[in-house]
């Protein structure tokens, strides 16, 4: 079944209600023929469609010739297409939602010879699902962004040791609500992990490495471990030497766990694994840096503790 607008207005006149006119007017705008520069140009035209109609967009395939040279690129609905049946020997630990609905609208740009340009070969409209309403469109994924205003904003007030979680919560203040912001909180973690892994210099991660080896080679007992990401970029530490071992075995019926900690200069979490002696005196069992509070960094550092 394909969704198309319909709307009898016997009752309301077009002035009363404009929001009719407005979906109708977005869902008959047709792409063909539309001539972009670039390929950037080209998902932007795409993408500001999808907004003011409801579907978030997908990149699809590309098309060279014989000679290597792009001809051809598309964009998808996201719901285009179905997922992939996983291998049913294999057990899977999370349930994923199925998002997929086969749907056919997309668009595709052929390079034009005689003037260098890209234009709109093939253009599909109708969709085989709901689309989003107005006032869901801003949460779109294709739709989402941060703004040079509010990542300026964000790097400050984690540079100032305040929590990400918080970050958002004051963006969304300022704005009048989350549904204001026009991107989620998810986004905002990964832009700022995304940054603070810029920050982090490969020079001064292999300093620790190094300094670590130096701990080792004098203690025994001394260890530590390191968390890397997919790109092999390392996230997150965890050390603690011999004494602290031993403190351990003798007074680790409680331990306290902190992450309050942001003093450093990549603003990387500081977590302690903290107890108490028989002369009531502060001890350190571990300690460790993290680049997130996600609950995989958590799972890995506790398991590694």
């Amino acid at each position: 079944m394909l969704w198309r607008v319909q709307a009898v207005i016997d009752i309301e006149s077009e002035e009363e209600n404009p929001m009719i006119v407005n979906r109708m007017e977005s869902f008959e705008e047709d792409l063909l023929g539309k001539v972009v520069s670039t390929e950037e140009e080209a998902y932007n035209l795409y993408n500001s469609y999808a907004t003011r109609t409801g579907f978030s967009v997908r990149r699809g395939q590309k098309r060279y010739n014989t000679k290597n040279v792009l001809r051809q690129f598309s964009y998808f609905c996201s719901k285009e297409g179905f997922r992939l049946d996983s291998d049913p020997s294999e057990v899977s630990m999370v349930n994923k939602l199925e998002t997929r609905t086969g749907c056919e609208a997309r668009i595709r740009f052929a390079f034009q010879d005689d003037n260098g340009m890209w234009k709109v070969s093939h253009f599909v409209s109708e969709h085989n699902h709901e689309l989003a309403m107005p006032e869901e469109r801003q949460f779109l994924r294709s739709n989402r962004k941060v703004s040079e205003a509010h990542l300026g904003v964000m790097k400050t007030m984690v540079d100032a040791g305040i929590r990400t979680t918080n970050t958002y919560s004051y963006l969304s203040e300022e704005v009048g609500g989350s549904q204001n912001v026009g991107f989620t909180k998810r986004d905002c973690y990964n832009v700022v992990n995304k940054e603070e892994m810029v920050m982090m210099e490969a020079g001064d991660a292999q300093s620790l490495i190094n300094l670590f080896k130096r701990k080792q080679a004098e203690d025994p007992m001394f260890f530590y471990t390191v968390q890397v990401d997919q790109e092999n970029r390392m996230t997150n530490f965890f050390w603690r030497d011999g004494r602290s071992r031993i403190d351990y075995d003798c007074f680790g019926d409680v331990v306290v766990f902190d992450t309050t900690y942001r003093t450093n200069r990549y603003n990387m979490i500081c977590a302690p694994f903290v107890g108490v002696n028989h002369h009531w005196k502060n001890i350190l069992f571990g300690c460790a840096f993290l680049l997130d509070e996600k609950t995989d960094s958590f799972i890995w550092l506790f398991e590694t503790f």
